[in-house]
């Protein structure tokens, strides 16, 4: 589909309160004084509520489409956009950062191993010491029990949007999403119709340490419900805070 569609829709379809509470466990973690790369930054709505709290924020994400309407945030909100298009595989374009986030689970559609591992290494590579390094995760449970067989529709005037989920056959403790999304076009007096596939993929939190500590992160602390409870298995989803020490 024209991606830039589905960033109009994702953002007008996200439930604003998620936004608030990733700043929420940003904000307990981090200091107005340390820079952030906030990958996987999407339309810009965490970099809005940071950088309105004064934090240094810089937005990275791979889609132009996503930067062009976090630019528009960021401006409209009466703030400077500080953007770039970057792939989290490969950062050796920026700088380095006091802390680097990555939410809405952005990690988990790097759905092959090696791109998970490469993406810690060049995220740690891009920390200062002492720095953190904060994102969330799916769970095994999210994508075996959860989410095979969801469902979810939309409508208003002029637009629509259908959600599918099931259990994704080409890796453990996968999920594939269908998602389709009609507009209305005035011109022809009918809808256009996109569709897109989206595949995502989690492991056992054993996995995940693993893989962080192989990157060079020494301490990993794993929470649930943002950070307000220990780790449990079964729940929707997982945040790591990560240290790299000096």
């Amino acid at each position: 589909m024209i991606y830039q569609e589905f960033a109009q829709f994702y953002d007008d379809l996200f439930d604003p309160e998620m936004y608030d509470k990733w700043a929420a466990y940003t904000t307990k973690r981090v200091n107005t004084d340390e820079s952030i790369l906030d990958l996987a930054c999407g339309t810009g709505r965490l970099a809005v509520i940071l950088q309105s709290n004064g934090y240094q924020v810089t937005g990275g994400d791979l889609s132009d489409d996503m930067l062009a309407l976090a630019s528009e945030h960021l401006i409209n909100a009466g703030l400077t956009p500080n953007l770039v298009q970057v792939d989290m595989r490969d950062l050796s374009d920026l700088p380095v950062f006091d802390v680097v986030t990555c939410f809405d689970d952005s990690l988990c559609y790097l759905v092959d191993q090696a791109d998970l591992l490469k993406a810690f290494q060049q995220i740690n590579q891009h920390i200062k010491p002492g720095g953190k390094f904060l994102f969330d995760v799916i769970t095994p449970y999210q994508t075996d029990e959860v989410y095979p067989g969801y469902m979810y529709n939309y409508q208003d005037d002029d637009r629509a949007f259908m959600w599918t989920s099931y259990q994704g056959e080409f890796a453990p403790h996968s999920v594939e999403h269908e998602l389709s999304f009609f507009q209305f076009n005035e011109q022809q007096n009918n809808y256009e119709r996109y569709e897109e596939l989206h595949q995502e993929r989690t492991y056992e939190v054993k996995d995940y340490q693993q893989m962080l500590q192989a990157a060079g992160f020494d301490t990993v602390t794993v929470t649930t419900d943002f950070g307000k409870h220990g780790y449990k298995a079964k729940v929707k989803r997982w945040f790591f805070e990560c240290i790299k020490e000096g």
